[in-house]
């Protein structure tokens, strides 16, 4: 795929979510392409952002919020990458996404990649998912020179919340019935690909891509799971009631249950990213351990 990228020069990329999970993919895998790297930071002395200093990525602090910091951010860039969080609510979300969007426009950004979400152009009703669809829909609006990525469910949340340990069990518990396929990434990949994006010679260039890995049912999920931990493992499956009290969470999985839900084009993604992880690869290559 990098037959025909473009030679990295001292531009630097832009990357919006650099000290998060996503951003800091991208930067990871720009980097280890040779690009140099520009990212938004709200305080360089913090901990995450000297980390980035320490990498050689120059810090250009600001907010979302502060159109001016944005002009910082993309002036001279050679593409930018930029992502959105419903943390502030979801109407911050869309209005954050927005402005980072007119300011690669008055900054002439030649190429800006966006990543959004799995289904997002589907009107799924969701609300993490719309705040996410009305920033692409400004950004065809304004002409941008733009890619859309949209990843499906990250591998690295089953470590965070789904997945327990107990009585020697690995237990997988989701808000999804037992026999229903979940498409799913690794947010190492995110970075991988936008980071391919960017550089240029990618098929997908000025379009959209749904990007995933691997496609398991909860019960593929626990027993892929507990091979990799050496336990027993189960899956159970939880009512959507168990979720209700995670803001849009519970109208996600419905959507996983009742609907095609995510349509990741697998061929394509593994074009891009040659490595890409399904699950059992991410296992491997994260390091974690259920229970500890």
């Amino acid at each position: 795929m990098d037959t025909d990228a473009h030679p990295v020069g001292p531009r630097p990329f832009a990357v919006i979510g650099a000290t998060g999970q996503q951003g800091g993919s991208v930067v990871a895998a720009l980097l280890e392409r040779g690009a140099h790297v520009r990212a938004l930071v709200r305080d360089p002395d913090a901990p995450a952002a000297a980390r980035l200093a320490e990498r050689g990525v120059e810090l250009s602090p600001g907010e979302l919020d502060d159109p001016a910091s944005l002009d910082r951010l993309f002036a001279g860039v050679a593409g930018a990458f930029a992502m959105t969080t419903p943390r502030g609510g979801i109407e911050h979300e869309t209005t954050s996404g927005i402005a980072a969007a007119d300011a690669a426009d008055r900054a002439g950004v030649p190429h800006y990649v966006f990543s959004s979400v799995g289904g997002a152009e589907r009107h799924t009703g969701i609300p993490h998912f719309e705040s996410k669809r009305r920033v692409e829909e400004h950004l065809d609006a304004l002409g941008l020179h733009r890619t859309i990525i949209r990843p499906v469910f990250f591998m690295d949340n089953l470590a965070a919340r789904s997945v327990s340990v107990e009585d020697g069990h690995v237990v997988v518990r989701m808000a999804l019935p037992a026999d229903v396929p979940l498409e799913m990434v690794a947010v190492r990949d995110i970075g991988r690909v936008a980071a391919a994006i960017l550089l240029g010679g990618t098929p997908v260039e000025g379009s959209s891509l749904e990007i995933a890995g691997d496609r398991l049912t909860g019960e593929e999920i626990a027993a892929t799971i507990g091979a990799y931990a050496g336990l027993p493992a189960r899956y159970e499956a939880l009512p959507l009631e168990a979720v209700a009290s995670f803001g849009d969470m519970a109208q996600m999985f419905r959507w996983f249950a009742e609907t095609p839900a995510y349509q990741a084009d697998f061929a394509v993604t593994r074009e891009i990213d040659p490595e890409l992880l399904d699950l059992p690869g991410w296992l491997a290559q994260s390091g974690w351990m259920p229970g500890r």
